[in-house]
């Protein structure tokens, strides 16, 4: 493997310092016009690139904002990550994307990954197998912020961006009875992960609060992939009372499930009614198009960003239990849409 070009080798070459030579890539005003020329071009001769960890190391800053996501194939993580990079880059901020692919040790490894490239803060949404908060410790106690957007735990007293999950799958059951629907079925998340948890608490609740019975066999934990909503569904499927209606906390899933009942021809919304959650763009393309929920990935990124910011700005860093819930909304498609009614619900 080709050696690293080094300041020293550049020095070598002009038989000048090495400390002169930092001098004149920094564009240090005692260090002449002709020089900082003549160092440059080597620089460019020999393809020097700086060693940022070693900058960041002396200057105790990097200008690098890592992000940690579950995945990058999802429409809601990209737009966050997009919405996110512009508000950073602005003020002079680069990101380093890692992704955990729902796996803690992942995750754990990403964390190290960054602290060691000595990144100024820490953006993240975690995996669905994370319930060991060691590691999101480990980021707090080395002095820079944290911030957790979608997915994080309110143990680790960090600021967090996210919906309103417990109100959305509240709106979604709703939706389903105003449909005319009484048996309703819930795919959802891990309940150990805090927002698959008020997914579930909501669906209970609004049960509940229409008098309809919760059945326990209608109510099915899983990882929201694909082959979990076909697998999921195929299950609902072969109950001997088969729900009417099935709300399915990811849209991944839902799409599994749609899949599904498309193949045994059974008609949605007349025979089972389908909603998603993420308002991922296939929703609006798959026959029949998805009902789902508007999670703003626009403005979570950005309020992420800004978050960051604003703890970047401070002399010292002060984690704060900083809450920022925004509202979802239903976007109503085919899938549910057995009566006539308003294209967007808000709670």
């Amino acid at each position: 493997m080709k050696k690293k070009t080094t300041i020293k080798d550049i020095a070598n070459v002009l038989n000048i310092s090495p400390a002169a030579v930092s001098k004149a890539l920094h564009d240090d005003s005692r260090i002449s016009a002709k020089t900082k020329k003549a160092v440059k071009q080597v620089a460019k001769n020999l393809n020097y690139q700086p060693n940022h960890l070693a900058s960041a190391l002396r200057k105790g800053k990097s200008n690098l904002v890592g992000v940690i996501v579950p995945r990058t194939n999802s429409n809601f993580f990209s737009s966050v990550i997009q919405n996110m990079e512009e508000v950073l880059n602005k003020e002079g901020y680069n990101i380093i994307i890692t992704q955990s692919n729902e796996s803690y040790k992942k995750e754990c490894a990403n964390i190290d990954t960054l602290l060691f490239t000595q990144v100024d803060g820490i953006i993240a949404s975690m995996a669905n197998e994370t319930v060991d908060l060691s590691y999101y410790e480990k980021v707090k106690s080395s002095g820079i912020p944290l911030i957790l957007f979608d997915r994080g735990e309110n143990d680790l007293n960090v600021d967090y961006i996210g919906i309103n999950d417990y109100h959305s799958s509240h709106m979604i059951v709703e939706h389903l009875i105003e449909q005319g629907c009484k048996r309703i079925a819930h795919i959802g998340g891990f309940k150990r992960t805090r927002i698959f948890n008020n997914r579930i608490r909501g669906y209970i609740d609004a049960l509940k609060k229409h008098d309809l019975p919760l059945d326990t066999e209608l109510l099915i934990e899983s990882s929201l992939s694909i082959e979990d909503g076909r697998e999921k569904m195929t299950q609902l499927l072969a109950l001997k009372h088969r729900p009417d209606a099935v709300y399915v906390a990811g849209d991944y899933a839902a799409l599994g499930a749609l899949q599904v009942l498309n193949e045994q021809q059974i008609r949605m919304p007349e025979d089972i009614a389908l909603v998603g959650f993420g308002n991922e763009p296939f929703t609006a393309m798959v026959t029949p198009t998805m009902t789902s929920i508007e999670q703003h990935s626009v403005q979570i990124g950005k309020q992420a960003a800004k978050t960051f910011l604003e703890h970047a700005k401070k002399s010292t860093i002060t984690q704060t239990l900083n809450k920022i819930i925004l509202d979802a909304e239903l976007v109503i498609r085919d899938s549910s849409k057995k009566k006539i009614s308003v294209t967007v619900f808000t709670p």
